[in-house]
């Protein structure tokens, strides 16, 4: 019975502590100052041309592609965007130099903005090359902002002619990383 007795005496000493603790008033204000900073890594582009695709009928030739490129014209997305950088990597297994231009488009299929890359001829070992960020920023952003296409122009350089039995491939790996702002 005694120990039943003091049981419950601590039971409603710690139950008081309870109610007695320290607390402070919440203040819902401080959402307003709330200012959110995320930074989002996507696959922006990927493409691998075989040696042996670049003849046609025996003839070289160049490789375009267009692709719909609309993500930044969701409205949360395009009015929180406050900056993009885009990373290119081409391997070249061909022995053989090229240029990639990647263009962005309006709806028209107006050129926007262009980059321009050069990839040396394959001699052998990795030939891996990555290239520095593309940035947009301030007024290269508005015109990102206004892209609903991306598209791809592979120009050959000179060099030994290729066929149907050429080795090797070219190969472009590129993501996005994307910095937004909300408040």
């Amino acid at each position: 019975m005694k120990l039943n007795a003091i049981s419950t005496i601590s039971k409603v000493i710690i139950a008081s502590y309870l109610f007695f603790s320290c607390s402070s008033d919440l203040d819902f204000d401080q959402v307003e100052d709330l200012k959110l900073e995320p930074v989002v890594v996507a696959n922006l582009a990927y493409f691998n041309l075989p040696a042996n695709e670049i003849i046609y009928n025996g003839n070289e030739q160049v490789a375009f592609d267009i692709s719909d490129f609309d993500v930044i014209r969701n409205k949360f997305f395009n009015e929180h965007l406050k900056k993009a950088a885009f990373n290119f990597e081409i391997e070249n297994t061909i022995n053989r130099a090229f240029s990639v231009a990647i263009l962005l488009l309006n709806d028209n299929e107006d050129i926007l903005d262009t980059s321009t890359f050069q990839v040396p001829a394959y001699t052998g070992g990795i030939n891996i090359i990555k290239f520095p960020p593309e940035v947009f920023d301030n007024q290269r952003l508005e015109i990102l902002k206004q892209a609903t296409k991306i598209g791809f122009i592979v120009r050959i350089g000179a060099g030994p002619p290729l066929n149907q039995n050429s080795p090797g491939n070219l190969k472009l790996r590129s993501s996005a990383t994307v910095y937004m702002e909300i408040q």
